[in-house]
């Protein structure tokens, strides 16, 4: 346990919602802050059932001044400039030796953007993007990948233990949202070849729960075969990320590929067949609904 903190948390979805009740429910004073605020109160009354006092703040800059550590989980790249660096700004209040660690994931240029905006301040930063989904969230369970100084890192790494079960520091501003990126192309490449695999035992007319009894002990083994086979076979597909954020985390892996003069050929037709799922109204599914695009 650290010792007891005031910490502002800026953005209150699906994933920053349960990551702030883990710091309420450790003692921590959170102040929070939604851009909806119908969001926010209902957040904040289910924290008050659970018996943990929280505030909620008008501005990011409201909910940033006088707290020592600001944590911000919101959409992109433009979200987090306006709730960090806009009008209002978290950062047009955080004081100096302050600690912001930032969860959304964005570029890896606005990662390192926020970080020298952060360093002209005297304000440590990390960036920290996660992966787990929202059950990762809600069980405070999440991989946290983190771009920063040792000492930033050093200093977050204990506030980040209240809802991440693997905490590394991958290396300088920037190297947090790159592992990310790297993630998420992992993750396409393997529910394309999930999907083909689901619909090849389909059409042979096989038992599918035998298939995977077959296969998931060995080196076909993956997170997304564990936990996705059997609701993929029913088609199911309600379980937290969206088509829509994967396109976006898949345009930036694509755009600092470019940047470092690679290709990128699967992570790229994988992106397509997702921008089919958008274009069959599956923009809000999860990113298992790949396989809607294959015919039975």
């Amino acid at each position: 346990m650290t010792d007891q903190l005031t910490i502002a948390f800026i953005g209150l979805g699906v994933m920053g919602g349960p990551m702030a009740g883990h710091l309420a429910a450790t003692g921590h004073r959170v102040i929070a802050y939604n851009r909806t605020a119908a969001r926010a109160e209902k957040w904040q009354h289910s924290q008050t059932e659970a018996g943990r006092s929280t505030d909620i703040a008008a501005t990011p800059a409201q909910a940033a001044s006088g707290v020592d550590i600001v944590i911000s989980c919101v959409g992109n790249d433009q979200d987090v400039a306006q709730v960090l660096m806009g009008d209002d700004g978290a950062l047009s209040t955080m004081a100096e030796g302050t600690l912001l660690i930032d969860h959304t994931t964005v570029s890896a240029k606005m990662a390192r953007s926020i970080d020298a905006a952060c360093a002209e301040r005297g304000i440590a930063a990390i960036d920290a993007p996660v992966s787990g989904g929202q059950a990762g969230a809600e069980n405070g369970a999440l991989a946290v990948m983190c771009g920063g100084t040792k000492d930033a890192f050093t200093r977050a790494e204990p506030i980040m233990q209240a809802y991440g079960k693997r905490i590394v520091h991958v290396g300088d501003a920037g190297a947090g949202q790159t592992a990310k990126m790297a993630n998420q192309m992992c993750i396409a490449g393997v529910l394309g070849g999930l999907s083909e695999a689901i619909r090849l035992t389909q059409a042979s007319g096989i038992d599918a729960d035998k298939v995977f009894e077959a296969i998931s002990g060995g080196a076909a083994q993956s997170w997304q075969m564990e936990n996705r086979w059997h609701t993929m076979v029913k088609d199911e597909f309600d379980f937290g990320f969206a088509v829509d954020w994967m396109r976006k985390d898949l345009a930036y892996a694509l755009e600092e590929a470019r940047r470092l003069g690679l290709e990128s050929p699967i992570t790229r037709q994988v992106d397509g067949f997702y921008e089919d799922i958008q274009n069959m109204d599956g923009g809000r599914q999860d990113t298992s609904s790949l396989i809607r695009r294959l015919p039975r």
